[in-house]
């Protein structure tokens, strides 16, 4: 078993059917006094009618829902999984990520990821086939944004041109960045930029062989490895759960996400607090 602390955090009802801003403070509250570490948002802006997943087209845009779980909480930290960030202006980003987590007193946390679904992509004129640089460049403008001023630079992908450029407010701290993917460049991404790596919904043997991967591109110590996960204890058995979360730790995962797939509020709910009472049977403080 690994001897890093592991933590939780669970999925907040953004999607779907048991999506509104009165469930969305709900749960976010519910899981603030459980004691998990955070809650977490997906990013998808348009989705096509014959996609299988995202299984709703009715989401929330993720910036946003972080903006009102800010307000409505006071510790627990909010984070992206993930924000698709080559379809997204990374300037734009950058400002309201940095906004946010002054509002919130430094509790963002960062997901970010190529993305995966191309008829997004053309929807927004966006070329799919560039988002890896894209990807690449667009961290760096938000890390230059975020602690760098009067910035000169020149940003080729995007197209891009700083002469002097300012951009306040700047996060009081390093936001973390947690790099999406399971490719080797999303792999070797996260250890040269990130602070973490989210996965998801990886089996255990496959997430042991992408930790020893990550171990060869050369991750720090203090590395997180999250997964992301479809659990729901009001469907799944609750052993088989509290098994898969012993053996993702000892793949070396150190951070979970589940996701709830229930679509009533009340039963979300009881979705949630029954994820609290599995980590804590397995030694997951919360």
């Amino acid at each position: 078993m690994s001897t890093k602390l592991v933590t939780a955090g669970i999925h907040l009802p953004q999607a779907g059917p048991a999506a509104s801003g009165e469930a969305i403070t709900q749960v976010a509250q519910l899981a603030e006094n459980l004691g998990f570490s955070d809650v977490w948002v997906s990013d998808h802006l348009v989705i096509p009618s014959t996609s299988k997943y995202p299984p709703s087209a009715y989401i929330y845009e993720p910036l946003a829902v972080m903006a009102w779980v800010a307000a409505k909480t006071t510790k627990i930290r909010i984070g992206t999984t993930v924000i698709v960030l080559p379809m997204r202006n990374p300037i734009v980003i950058a400002k309201s990520l940095a906004s946010i987590d002054k509002l919130s007193a430094g509790r963002i946390i960062f997901g970010t990821a190529a993305g995966w679904l191309k008829e997004e992509f053309d929807a927004l004129g966006i070329p799919f086939e560039e988002r890896g640089p894209r990807t690449d460049e667009a961290i760096e403008i938000i890390q230059r944004l975020w602690t760098d001023d009067h910035i000169t630079a020149s940003f080729p992908v995007h197209g891009a041109e700083f002469v002097n450029i300012r951009s306040k407010p700047q996060p009081d701290r390093e936001i973390p960045i947690w790099i999406g993917g399971h490719a080797d460049v999303a792999l070797r991404r996260a250890c040269r930029v990130g602070k973490g790596w989210h996965g998801g919904f990886l089996s255990i043997a496959d997430t042991s062989d992408t930790v020893k991967k990550l171990k060869e591109f050369g991750h720090n110590d203090e590395f997180v490895i999250s997964m992301r996960t479809n659990w729901d204890p009001l469907e799944d058995d609750p052993d088989r759960i509290m098994s898969e979360i012993e053996g993702y730790i000892h793949a070396g995962v150190t951070h979970f996400v589940p996701e709830p797939r229930q679509r009533d509020l009340d039963n979300y709910k009881r979705s949630v607090e029954t994820l609290a009472h599995l980590f804590n049977q397995v030694g997951v403080p919360l």
